[in-house]
């Protein structure tokens, strides 16, 4: 059996489509599915249910999947074992990052990180808390950066930094001219949040309790960037984190007011793998992202 017909079918069932997962693997389809095919012959069992507009894992495939998933963690420990002998350092890293800290984290993080390690080619996927937590766990990602609280058994974290939350509020709105705002006074009709399933969203509601007493009524968006546009038109107000209305993502069209104190933040982490064999890549991420210089981030000291 190969270990790539494993590779195969593991993205196949990530992407659940034949062309997808081919894309991914950077082979061709019709390669891809005779190498799904031959492991069917191989195996002796139907992993696939193959229909006009219409393929999917049967009940048995979803099962050899998962194990395979187990059996390609292992080999990628055999790798990064060897690996670690010459230098950690080097090859490959798959982080994740939540679509929240993402596009405003990794510019920097980026620059800092081929300062620090040069030879390592990073590979980013950017997806939901949740999502993550699978990510982790089955060996999809090295390490994630996510935000707290993140209780995954088996998954360490390290706190890298605390970021301050801010309203932000159209041009002519009666609070552009303030200072500071009470996390009370952010409550009624034209609050803006994300959507359901968003760590951030839940984030927003427990610092700004009174908002989630209309329940039914919020305005919602998919993105920062959405909110960001629609408070820019007037449809309301919001709360987004510091990085999101810093350096290029300051608009003249909107204005982001601080918080009075205690002001509400949250707590961004690196979370990876107990036993994860790289331990120096862990611990140089982590300092790269300390050597950030931006004041939306309030590092937290190693001890």
């Amino acid at each position: 059996m190969k270990i790539s017909s494993l590779r195969y079918l593991v993205a196949f069932a990530d992407e659940g489509s034949v062309s997808r997962a081919a894309e991914r693997c950077h082979i061709s389809q019709p390669t891809l599915s005779i190498a799904l095919q031959n492991l069917e012959i191989q195996l002796g069992v139907q992993l696939i249910e193959r229909a006009k507009g219409h393929v999917a894992l049967t009940d048995l495939g979803h099962q050899v999947v998962a194990q395979a998933r187990r059996a390609l963690d292992e080999t990628r420990r055999v790798e990064m074992v060897a690996q670690t002998g010459r230098n950690p350092l080097t090859g490959e890293f798959r982080l994740g990052v939540i679509h929240t800290i993402g596009p405003y984290l990794l510019p920097e993080l980026i620059a800092s990180m081929r300062r620090t390690m040069p030879a390592m080619t990073l590979y980013i996927e950017e997806n939901m808390t949740a999502m993550q937590a699978d990510f982790l766990k089955y060996g999809t990602v090295d390490a994630a950066i996510i935000a707290l609280p993140f209780d995954i058994p088996g998954i360490l974290t390290r706190p890298l930094y605390d970021e301050p939350f801010q309203v932000i509020v159209p041009q002519g709105h009666p609070w552009g001219r303030r200072k500071k705002i009470a996390s009370e006074e952010v409550r009624g009709d034209d609050v803006l949040v994300l959507k359901a399933g968003n760590c951030f969203r839940e984030q927003v509601l427990d610092a700004c309790p009174d908002i989630s007493h209309a329940e039914g009524s919020l305005h919602q968006g998919h993105s920062i960037e959405t909110i960001r546009c629609m408070v820019a038109s007037g449809y309301g107000i919001s709360v987004l984190p510091a990085s999101a209305m810093a350096g290029p993502y300051r608009s003249d069209m909107v204005r982001a007011i601080p918080f009075e104190k205690p002001e509400p933040s949250r707590r961004v982490a690196l979370a990876w793998r107990r036993g994860f064999t790289r331990p120096q890549a862990i611990e140089a991420l982590a300092q790269a992202v300390q050597a950030i210089e931006n004041p939306s981030y309030r590092m937290i000291a190693t001890t």
